[in-house]
Formats: structure tokens, C-alpha cells, sequence
């Protein structure tokens, strides 16, 4: 360390030597660390707070995920047993379901079912072989068709939805009173997610509802 210059207490301040740069950016350096870390230990807790809060909500995302993928895949396969899964695919079932509601153009079905227009008009195409669906003409634009439901399509429906009843009403009877409970106390919830998940008064709803019908007037 260099010898520090002598200071006499007599000597007026003005004259005595000025502290060096490297004193001066010493002390502003530890000054500055020091408010940095009085910062940052005043924050963090807030942080891992945050961080807490994420990894909960992603570990009750991937626990529902995995219940909900379960229980499809598990009614789908009991399924079959009363009700031959070839005969009518999911894909078909769905759109099925959209139709029973109303009749629909292809467009309109695409945006619901949110698939390409192509790929809703193959599905179609196999319901109307099956004699499931038929066109309509549509009052509001005699250029295009509107597909809709044939009686055969409307019996068909109901044999499958009746099929899934069974076999869930078969299931919560094997549960205790407390966990059917637990089941039924939760699908109001359950129906509320499925909205917000179909995007149901959201912007997506909405701007699918707005999609232009003439991308597909002429599939159908």
C-alpha cells in the first residue's frame, strides 16, 4: 500500500490533498453494491413467489390433463364393446353432434370444428354415403348447400351418446358415495373450462363466427 500522505489537523481542509479517482470509485462501487444488494433482498422473495405460483399452476394443469386423456382414452375403449368403434369414428361423431344443433355449410363446420374446409368436406362425403347427412339449400344463398342430419343420422347420434351414458352411469356406480359426490360437484367447473378452452364469447369464438363463408361455398 502506498504511504499515506501526512494531514496536519491545523491545515485549513481547502489545502489539504484531494482523495485519488481510485478512492472515489472505490467507495461509489461499494456504495452502489450495496444498494443493489438491499434491492435484490427485498425482491427476490416476490420472485420465488411468482416462480411458486407457476410451477403449481403447470403441475394442476398436467395433473387434469393426464385424468382427462385417461378417461377418453378409457371410454373410448370400453366403448366398443357395445357400440363397434368403425362404424362411426370420432371425427364423424363430432361433426355429427355440431349438425344436430343445426344445418351448417362446410365453411361453417370447418371453423367450428376448426379443421380445414378440404379436410370437413371428406368427412362429409362418407356421412352422406352412409346416409347420415344430406344437403339442403341453403335460403340465404342458392349457390351453396348446407349439410344437415337424416333421421338415420339423428338415431345413429343417439345410439352412440346413449352407448357413452351407459357405460359412464355403469362406472360411477363402482365409486364410493364421497368420490361420486366429489365427480358431480365438479362438472359445473369441468363445463366452464371446456368453454374457456373453446374459446366460447372470446375473441377466437368471434372471429371464427366472422370467417367468411365464401372460401367454401363451392366444396359443398
Amino acid at each position: 500500500m502506498p504511504p499515506q500522505p501526512h494531514l496536519d489537523p491545523t491545515e485549513p481542509r481547502s489545502a489539504r490533498p484531494a482523495p485519488s479517482a481510485t478512492t472515489t470509485a472505490a467507495t461509489t462501487s461499494a456504495a452502489t453494491s450495496s444498494s443493489a444488494t438491499a434491492a435484490t433482498g427485498a425482491t427476490a422473495p416476490a420472485g420465488r413467489d411468482s416462480a411458486l405460483e407457476e410451477a403449481l399452476a403447470i403441475e394442476r394443469a398436467q395433473r387434469l390433463t393426464d385424468v382427462v386423456t385417461r378417461l377418453r382414452r378409457a371410454l373410448r375403449s370400453s366403448i366398443r364393446t357395445d357400440y363397434p368403434w368403425e362404424s362411426l369414428p370420432m371425427a364423424q361423431v363430432e361433426l355429427l353432434q355440431t349438425l344436430a344443433a343445426a344445418p351448417l355449410r362446410v365453411g361453417e363446420l370447418a371453423a367450428r370444428q376448426r379443421l380445414a374446409p378440404n379436410t370437413v368436406s371428406g368427412l362429409v362425403g362418407k356421412l352422406l354415403d352412409a346416409g347420415f347427412v344430406d344437403r339442403q339449400a341453403d335460403p340465404g344463398d342458392r349457390r351453396t348447400a348446407r349439410i344437415a342430419l337424416t333421421p338415420a343420422g339423428h338415431q345413429q347420434l343417439l345410439d352412440w351418446q346413449q352407448a357413452h351414458e351407459r357405460r359412464i352411469a355403469n362406472a360411477l356406480g363402482t365409486l364410493s358415495p364421497a368420490d361420486h359426490d366429489a365427480v358431480m360437484a365438479a362438472l359445473p367447473g369441468l363445463d366452464r373450462l371446456a368453454q374457456a378452452l373453446a374459446g366460447v364469447g372470446g375473441p377466437a369464438s368471434l372471429a371464427a363466427q366472422a370467417a367468411p363463408a365464401a372460401q367454401d361455398q363451392r366444396i359443398a
